[in-house]
C-alpha cells in the first residue's frame, strides 16, 4: 500500500504554539483598517448631511442630487419636504434628503 502513497509523519507542534493568537491579532488589525478606511468616513459624511438637512431654511439656495439649483420657498417642519423655486414661475417640491449642498447667496443670479 505504501508503494503509491508516502507515509505522513506528524511534526512537532513546538514552532506553531502562537498560531491562534497571531490570527486574532491579524483579525484585529483588519478590523481596525476596516473601521478607519470605510466605516468612520461614511459615518462622518452621513452626520454632515444630516446637519445640512436640519439647517435648511427659507431663502437658502441649494443644489439637489438631480443637479437642479433653486431657492427654498417653503420648509415643512412636520413633513420631510421643501418647496424650491427654480425660477420666477417654476416651483417644485422635493424631499429634504435630496439636497446635496447649500450654495452661497447670489449663485442663481450668477448662473
Amino acid at each position: 500500500m505504501s508503494l503509491f502513497i508516502s507515509n505522513a509523519y506528524a511534526q512537532d507542534a513546538g514552532g506553531s504554539a502562537g498560531g491562534g493568537f497571531e490570527m486574532l491579532i491579524m483579525l484585529g488589525v483588519f478590523g481596525l483598517i476596516f473601521y478607519f478606511m470605510l466605516y468612520r468616513p461614511q459615518a462622518k459624511r452621513v452626520k454632515e448631511h444630516k446637519n445640512l438637512v436640519t439647517s435648511l431654511s427659507k431663502g437658502d439656495e441649494v443644489l439637489t442630487q438631480g443637479g437642479m439649483v433653486g431657492k427654498i420657498i417653503k420648509v415643512s417642519d412636520e413633513k420631510d419636504f421643501i418647496e424650491i423655486g427654480l425660477n420666477d414661475t417654476t416651483n417644485i417640491v422635493i424631499q429634504k434628503s435630496a439636497v446635496s449642498a447649500v450654495l452661497p447667496k447670489g449663485t442663481m443670479k450668477a448662473i
